[in-house]
């Protein structure tokens, strides 16, 4: 029988997520915002982003993408704009408040990043982050060959 050991990866990696989520969540909360509305405050660009794409680089689902986006546009974070030359586009854009909210959230980004990268060489930062894009190819691969099976 298959006994699930802390060495597998999945199992640190989960871990391990779930505490930098954690994290990001009660720090998130010392600025009044979630981690999903700060995530996204970084991600909008200043020449505006079309929501369509903002899901895919969140990893959420279009409902709770939705959810949150009238969240933050109820809370003055965020405008959206019909695109000028495609009406059926719709761009989202930061308000000044949704700036600000921003900075706050780089701030709090960046002080965990130094921190790792006060403890954690540089060539290992390296070597992480080229595991990790194996992983993203390797999982990209596992998911094209399940999507024939999912409807």
């Amino acid at each position: 029988m298959f006994k699930p050991s802390v060495d597998l990866f999945d199992f640190v990696l989960r871990q391990n997520w779930h505490k930098v989520s954690r994290m990001y969540n009660q720090k998130s909360a010392q600025i009044h915002i979630t981690s999903s509305i700060g995530f996204l405050l970084m991600i909008v660009e200043k020449v505006g982003t079309p929501s369509t794409q903002l899901g895919p680089r969140m990893g959420m689902e279009p409902t709770s993408l939705s959810r949150t986006l009238k969240t933050m546009e109820e809370a003055g974070y965020i405008r959206r704009e019909l695109d000028k030359v495609d009406k059926r586009k719709v761009l989202i854009f930061l308000t000044k408040e949704g700036v600000e909210k921003r900075r706050q959230t780089r701030d709090l980004i960046v002080d965990f990043n130094d921190k790792l990268n006060a403890k954690i060489p540089t060539g290992k930062m390296k070597t992480f982050f080229e595991v990790m894009e194996k992983i993203e190819e390797i999982t990209d691969t596992e998911l094209e060959g399940l999507s024939k099976y999912v409807k």
